[in-house]
């Protein structure tokens, strides 16, 4: 078969190593060595002799459902062979996990990652009840955790001289040690007289990263998630 589709930019190539991979900007591959995580419905193909589990709400030591805002349940993938992963052609990134360190994701942006990794569900801090969707995972242990985003995200860094304002509606994660808070743009009297309508935002404070992405969550791309 001819034609630039079969070319080697598109076809797939031997793996080189276990684990997971950027295999083009809207796709991860994960040679699979035993089990992994992943977002349930991000499996866009896979070969070998591989089994998927729905994962529900966790007790004990079983693999918990992160709950986020809009609600992500998770699966875990077992066996020897390949998966390939995607959501909506979102970018695709990774980040690398190492011992002693956290990092901060909204659950919307996870799209797999390594079992080695645990997490649990926190509610962002200084949030209160703000809405639901500042409920977050925190990944920590020492592994990879592949992400997407809708967008090229913006990786800004944060420091005790210059916190960071970001869109609850735009953010992907944080690093550990950063300090988070809810941040009023307008008084009350200044929204009834019409405005931009980013009245709240969240506030990173400390040293560290905070990544967004270059979108906000619309009611309906809300709703799909």
């Amino acid at each position: 078969m001819k034609g630039d589709l079969f070319s080697s930019a598109h076809v797939v190539q031997p793996a080189m190593e276990p684990g997971m991979s950027v295999e083009n900007a809207k796709c991860i591959r994960y040679t699979v060595r035993g089990e992994m995580h992943a977002r349930q419905g991000a499996m866009i193909a896979y070969r070998g002799s591989l089994q998927f589990e729905r994962k529900g709400q966790g007790v004990g030591g079983m693999l918990k459902r992160a709950v986020t805002g809009e609600g992500l349940p998770l699966m875990a993938v077992r066996g020897q062979g390949e998966a390939w992963f995607a959501h909506e052609a979102h970018n695709c990134f990774i980040v690398e996990v190492e011992p002693g360190e956290q990092f901060t994701v909204n659950g919307r942006n996870v799209l797999c990652f390594d079992a080695s990794l645990a997490y649990e569900i926190r509610t962002v801090k200084g949030s209160g009840i703000a809405g639901g969707g500042l409920f977050n995972s925190v990944f920590s242990g020492q592994g990879r955790l592949a992400l997407v985003c809708d967008g090229t995200p913006l990786v800004i860094p944060v420091s005790p001289q210059a916190p960071v304002y970001v869109d609850t509606d735009a953010v992907v994660g944080w690093t550990a040690h950063l300090q988070t808070s809810l941040h009023r743009s307008q008084s009350f009297g200044s929204m009834l007289r019409g405005g931009s309508g980013e009245a709240i935002q969240l506030m990173l404070e400390g040293e560290g990263f905070v990544v967004v992405r270059p979108s906000e969550l619309t009611q309906q791309k809300a709703q799909q998630h």
